[in-house]
């Protein structure tokens, strides 16, 4: 799946080997005020990228399966969104509050934050790598590298072809996986800042104090959008980097195939909108030159996060 700054699209392999590719116009929340406001739009784009990386994979897995390629319901999206949100709440925010909790008295208040911070890290990395280790997911992964070099080759101007987008890199600066990092390491520092409250007012904290973690994280990101441009700076991305090879395998050539439908589809689309929003024709833009100041280019949605496809 890929996203431009008003459109998205989402690519899938039937099972006879042809290709559905289906694209839609965003509105809304995802394209409205809020998602243009400081320290507002990281909430934003976090249930965005849930919520579309939901649908498009609950769409994918209709299509691959050859089934019926309708939508997925919104109940259907809710739902899978509010399991999400408490799981992760409960496995990576809550959880290690409740198993550093008694380290306080040893190694003192900041101490005992500094390890639960570092445990949650922990906890994410060996997550990733585990799923890592499931066929399907490493298929999933492979996906989201053919993505990101479809993305690289289509901001380096090559032609939008298999054997063009094939020597790019699976990783790319502005993934989501870096995203997901980042709510990481500012979740470590905003604790270690509110002290050691009462045990139940920190599992509280942790819970309620998500979007606001979200909201920095996603400003660091764009920070780094700066920092990526600054060549002095740009050791500073090497743990983004280095966490897409546990999100990343090597795509095969078919794989690539799909991620470039999918690019095409979301790049016809917007020239549409553009033409649409003109009154006639109307030469794109580009998507990268917009999108870049939003969070990245052409943001696939990765659950995940971004993020995938099949």
């Amino acid at each position: 799946m890929v996203r431009g700054p008003h459109t998205m699209a989402v690519a899938v392999r039937r099972p006879d080997g042809t290709l559905a590719v289906k694209s839609e116009a965003l509105g809304g929340l995802y394209t409205g005020l809020l998602r243009r406001t400081p320290f507002i739009r990281g909430v934003v784009i976090l249930w965005e990228t849930l919520a579309l990386g939901i649908r498009a994979l609950g769409y994918s897995a209709r299509v691959a399966a050859g089934e019926d390629e309708s939508e997925v319901s919104g109940a259907y999206v809710w739902g899978t969104v509010a399991v999400t949100f408490v799981l992760v709440a409960a496995v990576f925010f809550a959880g290690p509050v409740l198993l550093t909790g008694w380290l306080e008295g040893i190694l003192g208040g900041t101490g005992a934050v500094v390890v639960e911070g570092l445990l949650r890290l922990a906890l994410f990395l060996a997550y990733v790598w585990v799923i890592g280790l499931l066929p399907d997911i490493r298929r999933v992964f492979a996906y989201h590298a053919a993505e990101h070099r479809t993305i690289h080759a289509y901001e380096a101007g090559r032609p939008l072809q298999v054997e063009a987008v094939r020597p790019f890199p699976n990783a790319h600066p502005r993934c989501g996986t870096g995203f997901l990092l980042m709510v990481m390491v500012i979740a470590l520092v905003v604790f270690a800042l509110l002290g050691t409250p009462p045990l139940w007012w920190r599992v509280l904290s942790r819970v309620v104090l998500l979007p606001v973690i979200a909201s920095l994280s996603y400003e660091a990101i764009r920070l780094g959008m700066l920092i990526e441009r600054i060549p002095l700076l740009n050791w500073l991305l090497k743990p983004n980097l280095l966490l897409q090879s546990l999100t990343t395998r090597d795509p095969d050539d078919d794989q690539i195939e799909v991620a470039l439908a999918a690019l095409q589809g979301v790049l016809a689309a917007e020239k549409g909108a553009a033409a649409s929003a003109a009154g006639g024709p109307q030469q794109l833009g580009g998507c990268h030159s917009e999108q870049s100041e939003e969070s990245e280019t052409l943001r696939s949605a990765e659950g995940d996060r971004r993020p995938d496809k099949t």
